[in-house]
């Protein structure tokens, strides 16, 4: 690829980066570490690496030791692994520093993982972004050697869609007249999810179809070569449906092919992988199943409310469900599980918590089925909280010798 080319680039991102006001994530990392930052698409990791970069000059780094490059640049179609070098030795014509390395959205790039190494090994500081979460994969980490951290950047929290709105909630925000705004907010955040660049668009709904295009017609069909696109929307469509649901293989199976398309189950289960790889769904094991059952029944949640609301007419129950597990994995990672054994709580952090999450606990046959299951779970599981997490209503329960919280999920968001 021409050097003026890539001279080029690297001037312009150095300017760019300095230009553009970017505000703060509630991420903190090593300072001296190598990091692979993955997610979801337009979840903010360039953003994210952008502020790191500020952070850095801010705190004294020479602006001009930037070697930052993003590979979805149009103007890099086609390079290969050998460009990697070109890259560097452009810089070294412009600049005498030894470069810190930010590489945006480098699986585009194949055979990206051993440059990588080789940086790490001769003592380049690298930061990688990349949308495919092959990249957190354990041939990853024996490729890498252990010398890049992983860590994934998602769509925004509750807490962040705040401060992208101007608020700093504290300890007393219940008692603040601000309240009512953040609630308001909440709101907003409840029905269109965490994308940051929402905030910039009214026509909400139009940017989240937009974008799942990108992610299903980019990151998956083409990407994977998937021959019955029809087939995988409909898959799509059938899981937001299925979102509280304990969903088995052969059953979606039978409700694609009930329309009349032939798909067999090692197709479905290939696709649902597809669909884990690419930050659009997230699987939850049944803490009671045996070993077997675990892997062929699982509950799968959307990884954002508002990708999720496309696929829905009434989504209110499912995406308080969805907001619940997100963040819950965000808090305790792998460690969250559902539980059905002859009755059903929706999530368990062995040792730590059991959860119902309800929209509303007016029915009185509601309250009664939340109340029951949370007992019989504590009584097979010792956990610290038990907790009914609802829209909008707060109490505390006594039942014998148990206690249960009944919390709003916009506090519970912000205390946890």
């Amino acid at each position: 690829m021409e050097s003026n080319l890539l001279k080029k680039i690297i001037l312009e991102n150095q300017q760019r980066i300095s230009a553009l006001e970017v505000l703060p994530r509630d991420y903190t990392i090593e300072p001296r570490a190598n990091y692979i930052f993955t997610g979801q698409r337009r979840a903010g990791k360039t953003y994210f690496i952008i502020g790191v970069l500020q952070s850095l000059v801010k705190n004294g780094l020479p602006p001009e030791s930037i070697l930052y490059v993003n590979f979805e640049d149009e103007r890099l179609i086609g390079l290969d692994v050998t460009g990697f070098d070109a890259l560097l030795s452009s810089y070294q014509e412009l600049f005498s520093h030894k470069p810190i390395l930010f590489l945006d959205e480098i699986q585009v790039v194949a055979g990206w993982q051993k440059f990588a190494r080789r940086m790490a090994d001769t003592g380049y500081q690298t930061y990688i972004t990349g949308s495919n979460s092959a990249m957190l994969s354990k041939e990853m980490a024996s490729t890498l050697g252990g010398r890049f951290l992983v860590r994934e950047i998602e769509t925004l929290s509750f807490r962040e869609f705040l401060w992208f709105h101007g608020y700093q909630p504290d300890d007393h925000l219940e008692f603040s007249p601000s309240r009512f705004e953040v609630i308001r907010l909440f709101g907003t955040y409840f029905s269109t999810g965490g994308f940051p660049e929402l905030i910039r668009f009214t026509d909400k709904k139009e940017y989240l179809s937009n974008l799942f295009q990108k992610v299903f017609l980019g990151d998956i069909i083409a990407r994977y070569q998937i021959r019955n696109p029809f087939a995988l929307r409909l898959l799509i469509k059938k899981l937001a449906e299925s979102t509280m649901d304990e969903v088995a293989f052969n059953r979606i199976r039978n409700i694609i092919a009930s329309t009349g398309i032939q798909i067999g189950t090692a197709t479905v289960i290939e696709y649902m992988n597809y669909l884990e790889d690419s930050f659009l769904i997230n699987s939850i094991p049944n803490f009671n199943a045996k070993i077997s059952s675990r892997e062929s029944k699982k509950k799968y949640y959307f990884r954002d409310n508002g990708l999720l609301s496309l696929f829905l007419a009434e989504p209110e129950s499912v995406q308080i469900e969805t907001l619940v597990f997100n963040h819950l994995r965000k808090l305790y990672g792998q460690n969250v599980f559902y539980m059905r054994n002859g009755f059903e709580v929706d999530f368990l952090v062995p040792g730590e918590l059991l959860v119902q999450v309800c929209y509303s606990l007016a029915a009185a046959e509601t309250r009664k089925r939340e109340i029951s299951a949370l007992l019989k779970a504590a009584a097979l599981h010792s956990v610290k909280s038990l907790m009914i997490i609802t829209f909008d209503s707060e109490e505390i329960i006594r039942e014998k010798e148990s206690v249960i919280q009944v919390i709003p999920l916009w506090k519970w968001l912000l205390k946890n």
